[in-house]
């Protein structure tokens, strides 16, 4: 009798372990028909280019697409603030990007930063607040020129070139321009299986103001994502550093993405710097993005 009881607590364990085992697969091969899906939708498009389905980072963002195709095209609308010693920062900015042949991306922007002060500041080591401004028209071109759908990487090159424009309070019409920054990039992208998605996008920023002597910065920023299951909504971190002349400097920003409509994301960045000093606290940041045409490269 007692070896009957045992035989059949047994078999109903074996039971229920292999219905929860058989739920499980299920679940697990349900995620993988739906990455699929989803990479297939950007990807086995027989009649365009192959393009590999990359996470774009949402602070320092790219200028198009990887492995962009002839007719994408993109608007972005972004906002943030930055905590200063004695003061706060706004920064707002709206970019068009598109692709006018396959491989090359495009992109136009015009960022305008303000400034408040803090008021809860003291007066007497309350720092002078900058004057706003618009900061320059941006202009820039991205150039794919290894894309492997085998591999799951993106290979490119770029170059952005900012005509910097003088502070509002001093523009007059013989002065309006202050400066050019020169920042050509190289992107390395690599998606790993479905979701896991690495890149990095690094070159010097050459800023050189009339009459001045130039200055280099080094930019080097590394990105993380987790690419949600069958969606383009993804969480990660990015990581921007800068090599100046007297230092270096690291900001960490975790970021998620979500799709309001398939044409339509909004992104979430948060600023957290890890050599942090008297001059730069916590920021945040938020980009609209707007991708009109969207299901006509992808259907």
């Amino acid at each position: 009798m007692k070896k009957t009881i045992f035989f059949s607590i047994l078999m109903l364990s074996s039971i229920w372990g292999y219905g929860q085992q058989s739920e499980l697969d299920s679940a697990k091969y349900e995620r993988m028909l739906l990455d699929s899906m989803f990479i297939a939708e950007v990807e086995d498009q027989p009649r365009l280019k192959p393009k590999v389905l990359h996470a774009e980072p949402l602070y320092i963002d790219l200028i198009r697409d990887l492995g962009a195709r002839k007719g994408e095209k993109e608007w972005n609308v972004g906002a943030g603030m930055t905590d200063r010693r004695g003061f706060t920062e706004f920064e707002t900015l709206i970019e068009y990007e598109w692709a006018p042949i396959d491989r090359l991306g495009l992109e136009i922007e015009v960022p305008v930063t303000l400034y408040s002060a803090n008021r809860n500041f003291p007066e007497n080591a309350r720092p002078e607040v900058p004057a706003n401004r618009v900061e320059s028209l941006k202009l820039a071109a991205q150039w794919s020129f290894f894309v492997s759908e085998k591999a799951k990487t993106t290979l490119a090159l770029g170059y952005i070139h900012e005509f910097e424009f003088v502070d509002l309070n001093q523009i007059t019409r013989d002065n309006v321009f202050k400066g050019n920054i020169y920042n050509p990039f190289f992107i390395a992208a690599k998606r790993w299986g479905s979701n896991y998605h690495t890149l990095v996008y690094t070159g010097p920023r050459i800023i050189r103001d009339f009459g001045q002597r130039s200055e280099v910065v080094y930019e080097i920023n590394s990105n993380f994502h987790y690419m949600i299951t069958g969606t383009r909504n993804f969480i990660g971190v990015e990581v921007n550093s800068e090599v100046h002349s007297f230092g270096v400097s690291h900001v960490l920003r975790p970021q998620m993405r979500l799709g309001l409509a398939e044409n339509l994301l909004i992104g979430i960045v948060t600023g957290i710097p890890v050599n942090r000093n008297e001059f730069v606290g916590l920021s945040s940041f938020m980009r609209i993005i707007y991708e009109p045409g969207f299901r006509t490269f992808h259907k």
